[in-house]
């Protein structure tokens, strides 16, 4: 299967696929926080009646240059998730990994739910991924982390390359030598990483656009050059980047067509990439599309 980029009802897209056929499953799907989650492209100029003030007082005009949104609420999330779940583990090869990504308001109920689909016996690991960015309220411990949960097929049949993965600095680099202090240390199931910065050059304008070394760590950890890695709630496209950066093969999965519009931009002038259900745009390197021209 080469590369391909679907825009489509992904449950459809799952039913489609051949069971055990996926090496990496990785989602990152709709938190379920009831608010619409947005995200703008502003412009500022210099001028002395600007609406916002800067470094040295300097006082600046701003407009927004693109917006993009989508409301993040369901009546019954898990019986949303349930069915594709289960195709999730349909088509997940016998020694694959499954990686759901979700925050602490669901983490509890999408466990219950994956333990009766996966068998609590398959349940690897608990990844808390830590940051510390943005607004802290003062009502609460502020919630500064996600919750990745981790299954597999097979408990005794299972890829994890920790070689491949990225080290860490020690904590105390002086309690264990300078050899293992220059190599650094296995990450451990707690993950400290910043979000993605508002301006930082990685950054696509989609609203959840999580951190492309979160994705690169997965990828390398659970699946080896050549593997077919699924992203059913594709997003911006972050899990199709650290393939291509790495050797795996994608296929990602959205029916959000601003998601597919970041998608078409972030992959353009890349090869080898089919473009199901849509029209990618012009100087796109392969413009595959569906016989239907949807």
């Amino acid at each position: 299967m080469p590369n391909e980029i679907h825009l489509a009802d992904n449950l459809a897209v799952l039913r489609s696929l051949p069971q055990d056929s996926v090496d990496l499953i990785y989602i990152d799907p709709p938190f379920n926080t009831g608010r619409v989650q947005s995200y703008a492209r502003m412009k500022a100029v210099r001028s002395d009646q600007g609406d916002r003030t800067g470094f040295g007082g300097r006082r600046y005009a701003t407009s927004t240059l693109a917006s993009r949104a989508y409301l993040d609420a369901f009546d019954d999330y898990l019986a949303f998730l349930e069915p594709r779940l289960v195709e999730a583990y349909r088509v997940l090869a016998q020694h694959g990994t499954f990686y759901f990504h979700i925050d602490y308001r669901e983490v509890h109920y999408c466990k219950l739910l994956l333990d009766a689909i996966f068998g609590r016996e398959c349940f690897l690991n608990e990844i808390i991924w830590a940051y510390d960015y943005g607004a802290r309220t003062k009502r609460k411990w502020p919630p500064k982390h996600d919750n990745i949960l981790v299954y597999v097929k097979d408990p005794a049949r299972y890829v994890f390359n920790a070689d491949a993965v990225d080290r860490i600095p020690y904590m105390a680099p002086g309690l264990v030598g300078k050899e293992k202090a220059e190599r650094g240390k296995l990450p451990t199931d707690t993950w400290w990483h910043t979000i993605v910065p508002t301006r930082g050059a990685e950054r696509t304008g989609y609203p959840t656009q999580k951190p492309l070394a979160i994705l690169e760590r997965i990828v390398l950890a659970s699946s080896n050059p050549g593997d077919l890695v699924l992203d059913f709630f594709a997003g911006s496209g972050t899990t199709g980047a650290a393939c291509l950066k790495h050797g795996r093969r994608f296929l990602l999965v959205d029916d959000n067509p601003a998601a597919l519009e970041v998608m078409t931009e972030r992959f353009k002038g890349q090869a080898g990439i089919r473009w199901l259900g849509l029209r990618p745009v012009a100087g796109q390197a392969d413009e595959t599309a569906d016989e239907s021209g949807a």
